[in-house]
């Protein structure tokens, strides 16, 4: 009897141990496209090119990681106690929150639209003398953009001259 409940008690160990692997996996799925792929931080080529490789797996590898959680989960519910089961209940509660963050775009929450652009004449513009600007001529009409700003909203819709353009950085 003691050797049975020996190996069960190994047998579950190993259990844990691949459910928070599993957990681990899924969570990883999501963590590390959002770490790397970061504006305004350095990104090394290989760090980008592991971050695009998980981006690309992550849907059909978190949906695994998820079920496999869930498989384990039910199994190791009976014999746990309820610190146990609210280990397994988080396990459960990230990788679902990680593989529903896998299939989103997350990327575009980090960067906020101009709703409406406002612009001043040049004479009124209060820019330092060391302040970038992308600068757009159509015509009789010109703009400039500030980098600061548009590197943080990224792109604008606007029109010059009766011309519609879009400005990215």
């Amino acid at each position: 009897m003691a050797n049975r409940s020996e190996n069960r008690g190994f047998e579950n160990r190993g259990l844990w141990l691949l459910l928070g692997l599993l957990a681990a996996l899924s969570l990883s799925m999501f963590l590390i496209p959002a770490f790397v792929i970061r504006p305004f931080r350095h990104q090394s080529e290989n760090a980008l090119a592991l971050a695009i490789a998980v981006k690309r797996i992550a849907p059909a590898l978190s949906v695994a990681a998820v079920a496999g959680v869930l498989a384990l989960g039910l199994r190791l519910w009976r014999s746990s106690s309820k610190l146990s089961r609210a280990g397994i209940a988080l396990a459960l509660v990230l990788s679902t929150a990680s593989a529903v963050m896998v299939r989103q775009n997350y990327f575009e929450w980090m960067f906020h639209p101009i709703a409406a652009a406002g612009f001043v004449s040049a004479s009124d513009a209060r820019l330092s003398d060391k302040e970038m600007v992308m600068a757009v001529r159509i015509g009789p009409e010109a703009r400039a953009y500030p980098i600061v700003q548009m590197a943080y909203h990224h792109i604008l819709n606007d029109t010059v001259a009766g011309v519609p353009i879009v400005v990215t950085y």
